[in-house]
Formats: C-alpha cells, sequence, structure tokens
C-alpha cells in the first residue's frame, strides 16, 4: 500500500473542500471518501487505487432512512446495507431493494458497506484489478485484455472495443427498476442525478464511470413513492448460492390491473457494463396479460443488442430465462396494500 495523507471529515461542506480543494491545487492528486472501505481498502492493497488523499467521511449525518413528503424514501449515503435491507419501509414498500441487498455479499460485509460505497463499486473484472495488466479503466489507453482473455463473468451489454468489465452490484440493479435519484453535493454546489444517468457507458473513456467530478460527495439516494400494488422481485444467478457475484440477475417492479400489466420497470445486472435498465422490455410489457409469451418476447427485447465475447455468450441465454423466471414470480405475487 503507498503512503497517503488521511483526513477526517466534520461536517459535509469540509468533506467536499477537503476533496475538491485538494484536487484543485496539486493537479493530478486522487481523492477518495472513505465509508466502510469494504472496497476502497480491498483496492489499495492491490494498489489498484493509490489515492495521495482519503477523506474519512463517516462522522458525517448521513445514516438516517426516512420518509420524504412526497412519499417516497431518502437513503444517507453512510446507510450500511444490512440495515437498509432490513429497514421496514424497504420492507414494506420496496421489497426488491432489501432482495437486491441480501443477496450480496456476506453478513460481515453486509454490516460495513454502505449505500454511497455500493452505488461506486468497482468491477471484478481479473485486469483491471492487477496493476501489472493493461487495463484501459485502471490506465487509459493501455488495453483491454479482456476481450481475448478471461471474459467468461463480463459483459454482454454496453460493451465497447475499449472495455468489457460488468458493473457488479445488486443494489444497483434494483436502484435501476425503482427510479432511484442520486442526490451529490460539489464544490459547485447540490445536485439531483437521476440513476439512470448517473452512470457512463464505457465508449472511448472507460476510466470515467459516473458523473462524478473531483470533489463530489454522494450525500443521499431518493425513492419515488411506492406505485399502489406494485410487485416486485429481485432474482440472481450465480456459481453458487452465495457470497458471489452475479453471472445475471433481474430487478422487476410491475403492477397488474384488471388482468394486465399497467406499469413496469426491469432492469439486469451482471451482464451490462452498468447497471441495465430495459425499456424495450417494458415496451412490450405494458398493456399486456402477465403470460409467458409474453415474458419471453420482453426477454428477448432487453437482449436483443448483446455482444457476446468468445467465452460469456451463455450469458445471453441466462439472462433471458433469470428475466423470464423474474416476471413469473413478481406476476404471482399478491399485490402491495400500499395506498395512495
Amino acid at each position: 500500500m503507498q503512503n497517503f495523507q488521511f483526513v477526517r471529515a466534520a461536517d459535509i461542506a469540509g468533506a467536499v473542500q477537503a476533496g475538491g480543494a485538494t484536487a484543485t491545487a496539486q493537479q493530478g492528486a486522487r481523492v477518495r471518501f472513505l465509508a466502510g472501505g469494504t472496497t476502497l481498502v480491498d483496492l489499495m492493497k492491490l494498489e489498484v487505487e493509490r489515492p495521495d488523499y482519503v477523506v474519512d467521511i463517516n462522522r458525517l449525518p448521513l445514516e438516517d432512512v426516512e420518509p420524504t413528503p412526497d412519499g417516497g424514501l431518502r437513503i444517507g449515503a453512510l446507510v450500511r446495507n444490512s440495515d437498509l435491507a432490513q429497514d421496514a419501509g424497504v420492507l414494506r414498500d420496496y421489497a426488491v431493494l432489501s432482495q437486491a441487498l441480501m443477496a450480496g455479499a456476506s453478513a460481515q460485509l453486509r454490516n460495513m458497506a454502505s449505500t454511497g460505497g455500493n452505488l461506486l463499486q468497482r468491477t471484478r473484472c481479473v485486469y483491471f484489478r492487477d496493476p501489472v495488466s493493461p487495463c484501459n479503466k485502471r490506465d487509459p489507453g493501455s488495453g483491454c485484455p479482456a476481450i481475448q482473455g478471461f471474459h467468461r463473468n463480463l459483459a454482454v451489454l454496453g460493451t465497447s472495443e475499449n472495455c468489457v468489465a460488468s458493473n457488479p452490484s445488486d443494489m444497483n440493479v434494483a436502484l435501476m427498476a425503482l427510479e432511484a435519484t442520486v442526490h451529490i453535493e460539489g464544490m459547485q454546489g447540490q445536485r439531483a442525478v437521476p440513476i439512470g444517468e448517473f452512470f457512463y457507458l464505457p465508449d472511448d473513456t472507460p476510466e470515467r464511470e459516473t458523473v462524478l467530478q473531483p470533489g463530489d460527495l454522494v450525500t443521499h439516494v431518493s425513492l419515488p413513492p411506492p406505485r399502489p400494488g406494485s410487485r416486485s422481485v429481485y432474482l440472481k444467478l450465480r456459481d453458487r448460492a452465495s457470497y458471489e457475484f452475479a453471472l445475471a440477475s433481474a430487478a422487476v417492479v410491475l403492477g397488474i390491473a384488471d388482468g394486465r400489466i399497467d406499469h413496469v420497470r426491469v432492469a439486469l445486472g451482471g451482464v451490462g457494463t452498468r447497471p441495465w435498465r430495459a425499456p424495450e422490455a417494458e415496451a412490450l410489457l405494458r398493456d399486456q396479460a402477465p403470460e409467458e409469451g409474453v415474458f419471453l418476447a420482453a426477454a428477448n427485447a432487453a437482449l436483443r443488442d448483446a455482444r457476446p465475447l468468445r467465452d460469456n455468450g451463455f450469458k445471453v441465454e441466462l439472462a433471458r430465462r433469470c428475466l423470464v423466471q423474474a416476471l413469473r414470480q413478481a406476476a404471482a405475487q399478491p399485490a402491495s396494500a400500499i395506498s395512495n
């Protein structure tokens, strides 16, 4: 591990100032915020992350889960995954989020991992995590050996000739289906970014994964009010039953009225370079009866643009089946008792 300077922030403004001012004053200085450290510390030990400054934000008042005036939910960036998964409001109104969190990592990691940290979780691509290997995400312009090398667990959607790394987070897939908003405070003030606009595709700049600028701090995530009668499911398929990242996963939120799907949101995990929203599938499902043929057509649409490599083509069919099963499970649930 390389030497770095450690700063403990006393408030949000101080954290932003420490991050942004340092990066601006010392061009090229790398600043990272520390919450649970379940990803950052690992990558620092591997010398993949080499920050010059680490800003501890654990004393900031960002640990609450609370309802919003419009009936939605506000989730602080420092809320631990285990606490969020067991929150009564999440279990009642946003079950897909609880299921996704419980499907991730181990109990020990969930007790430490934070909402903000999980949002920014880095890829598990073996070349990214090996500092002696070329990697465009870690060292722009060095190449992407995964394309011809080991890529079984990597992406088939949203890839480019520069990067095929998959986003590993379960939580992010659920947040995509729930149409979350990410709230950020930075040197230029506060802003709110819909999660669908928060993550970048790799294209020609795979080193840029999100809209965050130097000094930007994620303060909280907000969820819109749940739709009356919603049902939701998170289904994760992996090589082993626990402590493993998804080969394919699906988050589904839908409602059925008069025998037809009247609202639906679909997102896929394990197969995209970012958490993958599937509007094509949603369009085919909307106003249709919840039947097997409709589910299959939607799954085919969701994977239509997949570009598998030599060893991960199986993910296309796996993701199709995963989505069909998630839709089956969601449609079979009793409608929630949420009222306006």
